[in-house]
């Protein structure tokens, strides 16, 4: 009778990134589980949620090119990458008992990355 689950996609999910199409589809599907099952479960009192983050700021940036980091970033109007803390806040707002009239919903997590 109570539940929280929070799926993360990504924004590729949403927008595709090139050369990535493999990556791109795989978090699309991720976005279409958490809305049928969020309206499958809606009378259940689980709710399921997802985010779609750009780029964190982790060390797996370590091994990507300077010219990579910059293009990444110009994707983004904020000019930077999200925090693993920024994002640890939404999700666990999304785990939360206070979300409890959202599921099924998509949350960007993207720094005005997001174009829908």
């Amino acid at each position: 009778g109570y539940g929280r689950i929070v799926n993360v996609a990504s924004i590729a999910g949403k927008e595709g990134n090139p050369t990535a199409s493999a990556y791109s589809a795989s978090k699309a599907a991720v976005i279409g589980l958490t809305k049928s099952l969020g309206k499958e479960l809606a009378k259940d009192g689980v709710t399921i949620n997802a985010v779609t983050p750009a780029t964190i700021e982790t060390p797996i940036l370590e091994q990507v090119s300077p010219a990579h980091i910059a293009y990444m970033r110009s994707k983004i109007p904020m000019e930077r990458f999200g925090t693993v803390d920024e994002a640890a806040s939404l999700i666990c707002w999304l785990a939360s008992r206070e979300c409890s009239f959202s599921t099924g919903a998509v949350f960007d997590l993207s720094g005005g990355r997001a174009t829908y």
